[in-house]
């Protein structure tokens, strides 16, 4: 499993002084289900993220390894409301390195396997496209504006406005899949690398092979 998606569990039995069996009583899991999120050697799903949230009474957010307390007293200078009507919805992105040609759920799993991140994912707040796909950069070829490390969440199902990042696909003889800023005009389609070192592409509409992919919604950046 991958440490961006592990769960704290381990950690908050500690603190609760809990032990499996009290988890499985309060969740309705197996002991075996959640010895095994525990240690980290099988994958949650939404479902069993809810029940874990509910019964350490947390927000599900912070059940991820990679969350981290706070410590400039944020607490003590923002008073926060003791109930909220706000439904937060995590879901659960495929993570890969090579954009698929026709994201869809299968199609991004065979792209996970393919690109080298099987079981590899990354929670997202309130996503409700099933085909979102989050890329990560293994190079730095997309600097500065993007790093090596990055974590690119694309949406297929976000409209492409003109000046926005997506992922596209273009090409006649050669299909090429990228990160490229695009703006629309009139006759043309105008590609843009987004560190700017290689000459705009301008596609002539309606002639030159040009597709979204996807936009890019998010980018999670890596500080450690």
């Amino acid at each position: 499993m991958s440490s961006q998606t592990g769960l704290r569990v381990k950690e908050l039995l500690r603190e609760k002084q809990w032990t499996t069996k009290i988890l499985a009583e309060k969740t309705g899991m197996s002991e075996s289900y959640l010895t095994h999120i525990k240690n980290g050697t099988r994958r949650w799903n939404e479902d069993s993220l809810r029940k874990l949230a509910s019964a350490f009474e947390l927000n599900p957010i912070e059940l991820f390894a990679q969350h981290r307390k706070r410590t400039d007293n944020i607490e003590s200078a923002v008073s926060m409301p003791e109930s909220s009507n706000v439904d937060l919805k995590v879901q659960v992105v495929p993570v890969m390195t090579d954009i698929p040609a026709n994201p869809s759920p299968y199609n991004n799993q065979l792209m996970q396997v393919t690109s080298g991140c099987k079981d590899t994912f990354f929670p997202v707040l309130n996503g409700t496209d099933a085909s979102m796909f989050t890329l990560m950069l293994n190079s730095n070829q997309l600097s500065p504006t993007f790093e090596k490390g990055d974590l690119l969440v694309i949406s297929p199902e976000v409209w492409t406005r003109s000046g926005d990042i997506a992922a596209v696909e273009y090409g006649n003889d050669v299909l090429v899949r990228a990160i490229m800023k695009v703006t629309y005009t009139d006759d043309f389609t105008v590609l843009e690398s987004v560190n700017f070192k290689q000459a705009p592409i301008a596609l002539i509409r309606g002639k030159d092979h040009f597709r979204i992919i996807g936009r890019v919604v998010a980018r999670y950046q890596s500080f450690v």
